[in-house]
């Protein structure tokens, strides 16, 4: 049988906790390991027991959830984080990705949604709320700063997996597709992101659009 998927919630809200746990508890795949109402607790809860996932809300009381994303990096680099909050606010949404957040959802989406998004992102994809999508593909280049200089071109195969990223696909569909080998399509994500010198895939969506790759042919 295969081991679930260890979920820790860091929320401040205690029905909002209960909402959640309680749609954990329906999964035959997944399971709240641990929730926490700060941050702080979340950080020293890490020192002993490591989750899968972390669903990460904004405004926590003492270190923000903003704060909070390159410290659990530090502690739990392998563990997927998706921001789950009412904000959306585009500093909040280009931060948090920007701090290795792997998904961003607002607290209006479904249960559906929100469970295609863990899914999602454990498959190696990105998960964003559909509005704040269009607003990273629609706004996100002309509102960042000025154009680095220091990144190693990617190749023609490379930007074409990279923009099948950015328009949602998992590693699964990308090599279903493209016709090659998953490990292939993982390789392949592994240049992208050391020429790019991001840690996952909403950086390098990101950073291609900081750099206007996706404008090119």
């Amino acid at each position: 049988m295969n081991q679930k998927l260890r979920v820790m919630l860091i929320e401040d809200s205690p029905a909002y906790r209960k909402g959640i746990a309680y749609a954990l508890e329906e999964r035959e795949d997944m399971e709240l390991a641990s929730e926490f109402g700060t941050a702080e607790i979340a950080l020293r809860s890490l020192d002993e027991k490591l989750p899968d996932l972390i669903l990460l809300d904004l405004n926590l009381p003492g270190i923000s959830g903003l704060d909070a994303i390159p410290l659990i990096k530090t502690k739990a680099p392998d563990a997927d984080i998706i921001v789950l909050t009412q904000s959306d606010k585009e500093a909040d949404v280009l931060l948090a990705i920007e701090r290795g957040a792997a998904g961003y959802l607002l607290k209006a989406s479904s249960i559906e949604q929100l469970m295609h998004g863990i899914l999602h992102v454990r498959e190696g994809g990105a998960t964003l709320d559909p509005n704040l999508a269009r607003f990273i593909l629609d706004t996100l280049q002309q509102k960042l700063a000025k154009p680095e200089t220091q990144t190693k071109s990617l190749s023609k195969r490379e930007l074409e997996i990279l923009t099948l990223i950015a328009n949602g696909l998992a590693q699964k569909q990308i090599a279903a597709q493209l016709e090659i080998s998953i490990y292939t399509v993982s390789e392949h994500i592994q240049n992208i992101y050391e020429k790019l010198n991001v840690p996952n895939a909403p950086s390098a969506i990101h950073k291609a659009h900081r750099l206007g790759l996706f404008s090119q042919d």
